[in-house]
């Protein structure tokens, strides 16, 4: 815990730090949910095909999702998901012609979560 997951359209291969961004996120996090940096865990889902509204091309997608236990007030939730926006926009380069639809989101993960 915390479990982060990024999905990401593979146009954005490139021009995305995904290395920076975890290494600048996991301490981002810690500290806004008082949590330990080595219990943060993040994984990159690259995403072969995405589309938004009726264009076929010309949109790419990057989204955050981070699960939390219980506990961690609605307004933390939020002060950690605009944070980890912002911190996105530092490590995602401009790509020529593309636009970036960047979302994060905060949820408390399901209570059958446990690990080992």
């Amino acid at each position: 815990m915390p479990q982060i997951t990024v999905d990401y359209s593979a146009e954005l291969d490139d021009a995305f730090d995904r290395r920076g961004f975890a290494l600048a996120l996991h301490p981002l996090v810690a500290e806004t949910v008082t949590t330990q940096i080595p219990n943060c865990k993040t994984r990159f889902r690259r995403v072969e095909e995405s589309f938004v509204g009726e264009v076929a091309d010309g949109d790419a997608i990057v989204h955050v999702s981070i699960g939390l236990l219980a506990g961690r007030t609605p307004e933390t939730k939020v002060r950690l998901t605009q944070s980890v926006l912002d911190l996105l926009a530092g490590y995602l380069k401009p790509v020529e012609e593309l636009v970036v639809h960047a979302s994060a989101e905060t949820r408390e993960l399901d209570p059958s979560y446990r690990k080992s």
